[in-house]
């Protein structure tokens, strides 16, 4: 079973900047791909980005151009950098393999505020 822990979640003010990054466990993580959710107080889930094992990402429309995601096959991490953050940013961040999900792991909180 894969593990998934999630870091580097904060407060911050609007405008500012955080890196989250997603230890896995597991031999396959360079076969996988790679995402990161964002789960709302009602605890809905949207994955805002992912990576494939090939380099292939995707962006929400809501991060597109803010948010870059980025993986090291060698360490097993995943890692999403977070720039000029807005409030509707707040949120639990969750990794997992948005093609065949593992069990979640704990997330890391963001909260984007003045």
């Amino acid at each position: 079973q894969v593990q998934l822990v999630e870091s580097g979640g904060g407060l911050v003010q609007p405008g500012g900047s955080l890196r989250l990054a997603c230890a896995t466990s597991g031999s396959i993580f360079n076969f996988s791909a790679m995402g990161w959710y964002r789960q709302g107080p009602r605890e809905e889930r949207e994955l805002v980005a992912s990576i494939s094992s090939g380099g292939f990402i995707y962006y929400s429309d809501s991060v597109k151009g803010r948010f870059a995601i980025s993986r090291d096959n060698a360490k097993n991490l995943v890692y999403l950098q977070m720039n000029s953050l807005k409030p509707e940013d707040t949120g639990l961040y969750l990794c997992n393999n948005p093609v065949a999900p593992s069990m979640w792991g704990q997330g890391t909180q963001v909260t984007v505020s003045s």
